[in-house]
């Protein structure tokens, strides 16, 4: 913790950088940062392997993916959603199984109460010639038997309900704990939205100069271009992808020449607005351009 005494002023205001300092020297409270130009990934990277894309497809959203990587997350998150499902259904049919069982044990328990008050419902005949004594003793020796029968039954019921408390499971707080059905929706890594390999859509980038191969175009900074007004692409230029011929171009050239006549420039199909994919750019260190250029640590928090 810093000296607030020996800080820039001696007065009694805690000024804001001040807590953030301490904040960040103690180890507790949320810490969030903004990030650089560096810390963002190119807009023709793909969102999972942050490395250029080779064989580029782009979802409804408009995030783009390496179309081996993404192929390969919607597989993975299949199978773990199999298996999830798997362990919910034998949860289930234990659960069932239970239920079963619990609703025998209690219609035999009705069974054997009806039973025993049926068996009680038997009078037996009175002596007039005995005495109270004897009645007193009867009656007296009954209770006792009663008295020592229950007792010992609690006891033994008390044996076999006594919780453990060095076993996490058997504690008297514990409860099991209770699987939920599993979304069988493989979900976007990047928007959370469901995904589908049907809607991946692919993505044709025009190089700047066709003449490179893909290492030295890779080499340069500038590298893909508009398709329709050769216009280079980058992360402070907003692009979009054209849905029938995957072509990328620039914001400006779809309000000003292709929302004209709603038609592709590449193929000379019909467009709709959803044929027109805002591309997800990475961010450029400025605050109002590209993705959110913040990230946030949890850490924990002490309470007063």
């Amino acid at each position: 913790m810093t000296r607030h005494g020996k800080n820039c002023t001696a007065g009694a205001v805690y000024t804001y950088h001040e807590k953030k300092k301490d904040t960040a020297a103690s180890g507790y409270g949320t810490q969030s940062v903004r990030l650089g130009k560096d810390a963002i990934k190119d807009f023709d990277c793909c969102c999972l392997s942050l490395q250029p894309c080779q064989d580029p497809v782009v979802t409804p959203h408009g995030y783009l993916y390496e179309k081996q990587a993404i192929l390969e997350y919607i597989l993975h998150q299949k199978t773990e959603i199999a298996k999830k499902m798997k362990a919910y259904e034998k949860q289930k049919q234990a659960l069932k199984t239970n239920n079963q069982l619990e609703s025998k044990s209690e219609e035999r328990q009705r069974a054997e109460r009806f039973k025993t008050s049926e068996n009680s419902i038997v009078s037996k005949p009175i002596n007039p010639f005995s005495t109270g004594q004897n009645k007193d003793g009867e009656t007296s020796g009954s209770q006792a038997s009663s008295g020592e029968s229950s007792t010992a039954a609690a006891a033994a019921g008390s044996s076999q309900s006594l919780p453990s408390f060095w076993i996490p499971s058997l504690t008297p707080e514990a409860k099991p704990t209770l699987l939920k059905k599993p979304s069988k929706a493989v979900l976007c890594p990047m928007s959370g939205q469901p995904i589908k390999m049907n809607d991946l859509i692919p993505v044709r980038f025009t190089p700047l100069d066709p003449s490179l191969d893909r290492v030295a175009l890779l080499n340069r900074q500038e590298r893909y271009v508009c398709a329709v007004t050769r216009d280079a692409l980058g992360n402070s230029v907003p692009s979009a992808v054209l849905k029938p011929s995957g072509a990328v171009v620039t914001q400006e050239c779809v309000e000003k020449l292709i929302r004209k006549d709603m038609m592709d420039p590449v193929t000379g199909d019909k467009l709709s607005d959803r044929d027109i994919i805002p591309l997800q750019r990475g961010g450029t260190g400025f605050a109002a351009s590209g993705v959110e250029l913040k990230a946030k640590e949890a850490r924990p928090v002490m309470q007063a």
